[in-house]
């Protein structure tokens, strides 16, 4: 019952922002990681940020300085703020989440969202 929406994707020009969310409901045990994650047409997906249950973050050395991921606790969101986009950042962006559905659950999963759509052209 984990459920994991993506929103905030769209069409920006080069050097626009753009502000992903990802609101997780449902019922999860632990979370070890969440992150984002991106897949252009005909690649595989790629790794872009993480943020540990602890706060730290990592970032994909392509969106460093660029982009910046956070929490919001209270509302149960994972965001990506998204700056000075270049075309090589369209894709669909995945949010994921890594950790234990229930007590019992023998180890971490990860959950996906659906995906929402990125397009930065002019």
């Amino acid at each position: 019952q984990v459920q994991l929406v993506e929103s905030g994707g769209g069409l920006e020009r080069p050097g626009g922002s753009l502000r992903l969310s990802c609101v997780i409901s449902g019922s999860i045990f632990s979370i070890n990681t969440m992150g984002w994650y991106r897949q252009a047409p005909g690649k595989g997906r790629e790794f872009v940020a993480q943020i540990t249950i602890g706060g730290s973050s990592q970032y994909a050395d392509s969106v460093k300085g660029r982009f910046a991921i956070s929490r919001d606790n209270v509302k149960s969101a994972l965001d990506l703020q998204m700056n000075s986009l270049k075309p090589e950042d369209t894709a669909v962006y995945y949010c994921n989440v890594y950790g234990r559905r229930t007590s019992s659950s023998p180890n971490n999963q990860n959950y996906w969202g659906q995906g929402t759509q990125v397009t930065v052209s002019s």
